[in-house]
């Protein structure tokens, strides 16, 4: 029709006034008149070693064997990386998000200024820990999980699970990594440190703060209505949901402090830490810790 010629002007009709009377787009037109491609775009210049059906191959494998639910295409990279597999984290994230494997994301609302402009990451392990609690379920009724992360590694120092959320149970991780990290329980034994967290009710008690005070610990609530502020033990809490807390279910409190505990170990030997250059958290420590202390 558009190359037909009008009887009153005699000039063509043109495809742009056809689509205006007829209500088309001129694009969908010209998109059904050209030729089909015979394959999709692809990137350009060398694909590399590997293919990409064998490299999807490889990050199934890989999400599959990895000991985690909800790792991103950065941490498939570095897992790919350490099984001696070299490739760009653009192609990584390019066939995970064709093949629909990419882990699910939440998206943050848009906020004004904060109160935490600054970094809550220290330079050094055993100078600052967070804690904080989430809640499960059991056979057994609802259960109170109490955990306390390190803020340079990222490395769960205790966790702890009971019926009951009170003051003194929220100690439990505390007294874990104090036993552990520095040899002991007594008076100013964790000189030094600090613990950040919120400003729920078990964390500002007085048996809380007076025990803080006894091993010589600093306290440091994070300011109100800022999680950001705590976010490191956040952080750990969202993992320990997404790995174990959704997707395992125990009988009794008993059997999720050992399943807790088990997760620990776990966590802190395989789960990769980006801003370190995709090591796990204990490695961390012992790259931090004197050769005396690791042979201790």
């Amino acid at each position: 029709m558009s190359r037909s010629v009008s009887p009153s002007s005699d000039k063509l009709y043109g495809l742009s006034r056809v689509c205006r009377i007829w209500g088309a787009s001129c694009a969908t037109i010209h998109r059904h008149l050209s030729p089909a491609r015979p394959q999709p775009p692809q990137r350009p210049g060398p694909v590399g070693p590997m293919p990409d059906a064998a490299l999807l191959t490889q990050i199934r494998a890989t999400l599959t064997g990895s000991p985690f639910h909800g790792e991103g295409h950065r941490k498939v990279w570095a897992r790919l990386r350490l099984r001696g597999v070299r490739t760009s984290k653009r192609r990584v994230l390019r066939l995970m998000r064709n093949h629909d494997l990419l882990a699910p994301s939440r998206v943050g609302t848009p906020r004004g200024p904060r109160n935490h402009d600054g970094t809550i990451i220290p330079e050094t392990v055993d100078t600052m820990w967070g804690t904080d609690l989430t809640t499960t379920w059991t056979a057994e009724g609802q259960v109170a999980v109490f955990i306390a992360i390190d803020h340079y590694s990222a490395e769960c120092v205790g966790i702890h699970a009971a019926r009951r959320a009170t003051r003194f149970e929220a100690l439990e991780p505390i007294r874990q990594g104090v036993r552990q990290r520095f040899g002991g329980f007594d008076a100013q034994v964790a000189s030094g440190l600090s613990v950040r967290h919120d400003h729920g009710s078990q964390y500002m008690s007085d048996a809380f703060q007076a025990e803080l005070t006894f091993l010589g610990i600093a306290s440091s609530p994070a300011f109100v209505r800022a999680p950001e502020g705590n976010g490191c033990a956040e952080r750990f809490i969202r993992t320990l949901k997404e790995n174990l807390l959704w997707v395992e279910s125990v009988d009794t409190v008993e059997d999720l402090r050992h399943a807790l505990l088990a997760f620990r170990d776990i966590y802190n030997t395989t789960w990769l830490i980006e801003r370190h250059g995709y090591r796990p958290p204990a490695a961390l420590r012992d790259s931090q810790l004197p050769p005396a202390a690791l042979a201790a």
